[in-house]
């Protein structure tokens, strides 16, 4: 269990805390939400969350199954949507360092698709996912 302490700082801004690692994170609202968009605003928190659990699982699934994905990157895409302001649509690429066999791709996928963030966030929230195998 991960306890993270939280504190509104002012001026949009917050600052959460890892209390075991001490690792500290600042958000503030983005320009187009009356913001200074100086660092992740909490949507861009949780489009960065789904790619960083898809990642991690795959790395898990990787170690498992001796399939090496260091050095994989993806980009991150969050869409908006009005009325209610939320993030309608993720839209991540993600782009492997070497070619697998379908059976790796399968595995990686799985992996992806079933990480805790993925199956928390509300089925409404549309996730394109692009592996580019």
């Amino acid at each position: 269990m991960a306890t993270i302490e939280s504190i509104y700082l002012g001026g949009l801004r917050t600052e959460a805390t890892h209390v075991q690692s001490g690792t500290k994170i600042i958000t503030d609202a983005p320009v187009d939400n009356h913001g200074k968009g100086e660092a992740f605003s909490p949507t861009d928190l949780l489009s960065s969350s789904l790619a960083s659990c898809m990642m991690t699982l795959m790395g898990i699934a990787g170690n498992t199954h001796n399939i090496n994905i260091d050095n994989t990157t993806c980009s991150v895409t969050k869409i908006m949507a009005a009325d209610p302001r939320r993030v309608a649509e993720i839209v991540i690429n993600f782009k492997f360092p070497k070619t697998y066999e379908e059976k790796e791709q399968k595995i990686l996928e799985r992996a992806a698709l079933t990480c805790p963030v993925y199956l928390s966030v509300h089925p409404d929230l549309k996730k394109t996912v692009d592996f580019g195998f």
